[in-house]
């Protein structure tokens, strides 16, 4: 594939899921920067060049990145109590002791207790 340093395709960061612009090495070969999360993807080797352009081509095709954005909108929370932003998951669930009905998302900043409400979310 040849992908000039226009940046006209992307591929989402493994930690923020960002599209990020897939640059070109000198010597033609694929890597990705993130820069707010500090990740540095450098591909080598021709059956992950290969695997690698195959997933930015499925990605552009499909949207991947748009996908990988409404689902942080959906899923990244931010704790209203000390604005740690975090991904929702199961172990953080808080239900109602009285009923078992779902309130929200604990904070896992330990000293916080916040809880998140899911009220909001789109």
């Amino acid at each position: 594939m040849n992908w000039e340093l226009s940046g006209n395709k992307s591929f989402p960061c493994p930690v923020c899921a960002a599209a990020r612009a897939v640059r070109i090495t000198k010597k033609r070969k694929p890597y990705v920067i993130c820069d707010p999360c500090g990740v540095q993807i450098f591909i080598r080797g021709p059956f992950g060049i290969a695997e690698f352009n195959r997933l930015v081509e499925q990605g552009e095709r499909d949207g991947l990145p748009t996908r990988l954005r409404e689902m942080e909108l959906r899923y990244h929370l931010m704790c209203p109590k000390c604005g740690f932003q975090f991904w929702a998951e199961r172990k953080l669930i808080k239900t109602s002791t009285i009923d078992g009905s779902f309130k929200g998302f604990r904070c896992p900043v330990n000293s916080c207790g916040a809880i998140v409400p899911w009220e909001g979310k789109k």
